[in-house]
Parts: C-alpha cells; structure tokens; sequence
C-alpha cells in the first residue's frame, strides 16, 4: 500500500494476526460483481459477535510520522492507515479482503467492460456537507492535475481512466477526464481499456474523494494539521503532534456509526522496540511490535502474535548512480550474497519468510485455480556463496578493478539497523572487494530519496495496491512512477503491456505472461532482489477484538474493532 513504494511501505504498525478478529485473513481477486448491503450487513454480524464493554479508548505504536493526510499526495503506509480510517471510497475491504460497500451501494460495468457506473448512498463529511459523486470527480482530477504534483494520481488513473495520462502530461483538460458525476448520487467512469481489477483499486487512497469547498478553503494548510483535515469515514483526525503522535476519534456523521465502536484511537511514534514494549508493560499502550530480542521472551504471552502480510523487502539496484551495479552480474552476485533464511530466524525472529520471487506468496491464485502464483512460478531467487562469487568476478572483470564501494539507503529504526548491518556483514564477507556503506534516514526522508533516485542501493519495501501480480510488476516499465533506478526492458515493457492490454480480458493467458515476465525481470536482468516477505511479532491487548488484516489498502482495520473488558 503500499508505494505503497512502498519502497514506501517501512510498516509503521505490527500486523494483526486473524485471531485478533476472530477469523482468517484470506486474499482473493475482485469478481466484479455488484456490491449489496446484504454484503455489508453480513459482514458487520461477523465482525460484532462479541460485545464493547468498557472505555473503548485504545493506543497503538507508529514507527514514523505522517508525511501527509492529503490523498492525493499520500505515498506512504503510515499515510494510507489513517487516511484510510477517515476518508471512504468507493468500498471497503471486509475481514476476508472482500469488497463491501463503502460509498457506493452499487455498480454495473457494460459488457466491453469500459464504462462503470457507481450508484452512491446518502452519506455526509464531518463538516455536515453531503457526499456526492462531484467530490470524486474532483479528487480524481485533482490527483491527475500537473500542478498538484501528485505522484499516485498519474501512476493509478493514468492508462486506466479515460485521458487521465494526457491530463497528467499536460495534452488535455481536467474537464476530458473519464469522470463525471451524471447526478448528485451517480458516477460514471469510463477506462482507457477493460482492467480486470479496477473495482479493487477504488480501495486506494489516491481514489478517496475529496469536498471541494473545504480544500480549497483550507489552501496549502490543507491535511496538515489536525484542524485542516476533513472525514467521510469511520474517524475523523482530532489531534496531530507532528513527530509524537496523533488521535482519530469516531466521526459521528460517518453513515455506518452505529457500528463503530471504538470512541479513541491514539497513535504514538515510537521507533526503538524496547521503548515500545517498556511502555506496553506498564499499561502505557495496548500494542506494541516485537523484534529477535523479546519474541522469545513474550511467545507464550496471551497478547503475542504473529501475522504474515504479502510486503516485500528486497534491493532497489539504481543503475545510474553506481557504475557497477549497472552490471549485471554484481547485482546477481549480491542476490546470491544474501542469506536470507539466517536473517529471518536469527536477526529477525519475527515469522517473517525467505522471498522466493518479487510476487510474494499467499497473496493471489492463478485464475480457476487454488494454486498460488509463487507456487505456480517456482523460486527465482537464492541463496548461493559459490554463484555470488561467481558472478561477482565475472562483474569485477568487467569493470576493470578488483574493488567496489557501494552506498546502502535504509531507514534508521531499531530493527531496521540490525537488518542493515546483516546486509553489511554478509556481502562484505562473501564478496571479496567489496566495502559496504550504510546510510541510514528517517522514513520520511528515505520516501524522498526513493522518489528522487538518490541512492545506489537501497534496502526496500513493497506492499499491494490492489490483488493482482500487476501491483508489483508494472513497477519497473520504463520511466514508470516507481522506476527511479534507470531499469529499463524493452522486452519486459512488451509483456507487461501484452498482459493489460492484448490479455485484459483473458486470466490465463494474462497471468501467463506475468510469470514469464517476473522470470525475466529476476532471473535474467535482477533488475531487483527480493529478500524476505514480511510477518510481524507483536503484542496486541487480548482485551481488544474486532482488528483485522487486509491484503491491500490500510495495513489494517479498526471501523469494526472493539474493546471487550
């Protein structure tokens, strides 16, 4: 959610493990089928089987700041969790990752599968104003308008809705984009071609609306502070100290109110574990992440858990800031360098598993079938002292020198270090000639460098904006938004393109050619080099209910959560 970059995704909460909602996490791809209440009512009924007793007043950790509560500039996790608690969309994602209804009741598409039609309920902003379908269409614009700058708007609506990308390079209108409000309650959307998972991208923070009148208002000051923000969902931000923390409290204009229950939620940053589970113990928070250090200590804790979430963490090799890592054979040679099942078990210690691919696992099926994609696909990664040395002389060879130095990006967290300095001490040891510099940056400045392309390695993440393999491979197409390393593969531009466009509309032979072109981007180019998948080790109040994970979107929900004294 990523960016969710996620490059942009250094998580900022612990995941939740199922057992926090009473049920199993389960990804599974948008059938297109028009969301009803009844949906919506059932998944409520599930959610709610215990009773709220209590102050129902939780606290809960954040590793870094919120850049921005703007959902046309969000970039980030920490953004996307608590701008997707305020704003709603289109739909929600439920307990089992499925669409339930957000502002639309429902939505028809036509048979060539290139105009949406979205019919909204009665719902207003926190400032009393309705919502209507003029506030998406300005949103919509405003995410794809140039002066605005933001950097999601051209990467999710441009090549999807209709003249988004020539709005975006400056060749059309706001007024031609494929957005337009028919009434007050009716929103049409028309595709520059069929995308098979359109409905699951109106879950996406870039796709939130926006009430005209109050951003515009509001001006630069807009999504700031705590007082410049605006809620069309479950809460509404009351409290923002910049660097310590922030409060959202329960939007009592939110349609669906009655099934919030959770009056307070504050969110405190803290960046060093030990603090974190200091401050648990003493009753200070009620959730807190664990790293190697204290797993074993609290593994037989009521409050531990474990949950595994499809967020990649893995190296961005940038091509044009270090001569040798626009070699192939020393980006093969640092892939195979790494151990990566050492890391998991040993510095990490936290659930988290070796990566086998760029598409994590257990996070989409191949069409009319249970296999899971990386399952389907097979490793394309390992670890290999006697490749990596391999290539890494054929790579020095090459480059005319027996030396090579390279800057390492990552951010600057407690756990974080532990897994930079592991990155230093396996290469250095394993690839001869090698020196290894750390730079380790606040999130929010890695987030800058990432987007920027100011770095020549960095240590990574990546979390799904949607459930389809294209979430995480359309990121390296030539000159793509999330490129930023000078990567660029005729050949994999073609397949990608063939997938959206020549196979939109055929799954099998689609997801064919993602894995074919997975296979190239690794096993031919490493253009990347996926390390783990991550999990979190966490201490959650046994009090607290309803929380649950979702493969896209917030890292996690609280609309249906609950304290149960």
């Amino acid at each position: 959610m990523r960016k969710h970059l996620l490059v942009l995704m250094a998580l900022m909460f612990a995941l939740f493990l199922a057992a926090c909602s009473g049920g199993d996490s389960e990804t599974s791809t948008d059938t297109g089928e028009e969301s009803t209440d009844e949906t919506s009512e059932e998944t409520t009924e599930q959610s709610d089987e215990g009773e709220a007793s209590g102050n129902q007043e939780i606290t809960v950790t954040a590793k870094s700041e919120i850049p921005s509560m703007d959902p046309s500039l969000i970039t980030d996790s920490v953004g996307f969790q608590w701008a997707g608690e305020t704003y709603e969309g289109l739909y929600r994602l439920d307990e089992n990752s499925q669409l339930v209804d957000g502002m639309a009741e429902s939505s028809e598409v036509s048979e060539d599968g290139l105009t949406w039609t979205f019919k909204l309920r009665d719902a207003e902003w926190s400032n009393g104003d309705p919502v209507t379908a003029h506030d998406f269409v300005y949103a919509w614009r405003r995410a794809v308008d140039p002066e605005v700058g933001s950097e999601y708007g051209p990467y999710f609506l441009g090549g999807i809705i209709k003249n988004a990308q020539a709005i975006s390079d400056g060749e059309a209108e706001l007024e031609d984009l494929g957005a337009t409000a028919e009434d007050d309650k009716t929103l049409v959307v028309e595709l520059e071609k069929p995308v098979p998972y359109f409905k699951s991208m109106t879950v996406f923070i870039t796709f939130m609306p926006l009430n005209q009148a109050y951003v515009e208002e509001q001006g630069d000051k807009f999504a700031t502070e705590a007082e410049y923000t605006i809620s069309n969902g479950p809460f509404q931000m009351t409290e923002w100290n910049h660097g310590e923390g922030w409060t959202v409290e329960k939007n009592d204009t939110y349609w669906d109110a009655e099934t919030v229950q959770l009056e307070t939620i504050n969110a405190k940053v803290i960046k060093e574990v030990s603090t974190g589970v200091n401050l648990y113990d003493t009753g200070e928070i009620d959730q807190t992440e664990l790293n190697a250090e204290f797993v074993d200590q609290y593994r037989t804790s009521d409050a531990f858990n474990v949950a595994e979430k499809p967020y990649l963490y893995f190296f961005k090799f940038n091509q044009e800031n270090n001569e040798a890592l626009a070699n192939v054979d020393i980006r093969k040679a640092i892939s195979y360098a790494i151990d990566r099942q050492s890391l998991v078990d040993v510095i990490l210690n936290d659930g988290s598993v070796p990566a086998e691919g760029y598409v994590p696992s257990n996070f989409v099926s191949m069409p009319n079938s249970d296999q899971d994609f990386r399952e389907a696909q097979g490793p394309l990664v390992e670890y290999n002292v006697e490749k990596a040395k391999e290539h890494w002389q054929k790579g020095l060879e090459a480059l005319g020198t027996d030396s090579v130095e390279i800057e390492l990006l990552g951010d600057d967290t407690g756990t974080s270090k532990d897994v930079l300095a592991y990155y230093k001490n396996q290469l250095e040891e394993n690839l001869e000639g090698v020196t290894i510099n750390l730079m380790e940056v606040p999130f929010k400045e890695r987030v800058r460098r990432d987007n920027e392309g100011e770095f020549e390695m960095e240590a990574a993440t990546w979390g799904p904006d949607y459930v389809d393999p294209n979430t995480y491979l359309n990121m390296y197409l030539t000159d793509g938004q999330n490129n930023n390393m000078g990567y660029s593969s005729e050949e994999y531009d073609a397949l990608i393109k063939k997938a959206n466009d020549e196979y939109a509309q055929e799954p099998e032979k689609r997801f064919e050619t993602f894995l074919e072109a997975e296979k190239l981007l690794l096993e031919e180019d490493q253009a990347v080099a996926p390390i783990y998948q991550d999990a979190k080790a966490q201490l959650f109040r046994p009090s607290i209910k309803g929380v649950f994970t979702t493969a896209t979107g917030p890292e996690f929900e609280f609309k249906w959560a609950y304290v149960e004294e």
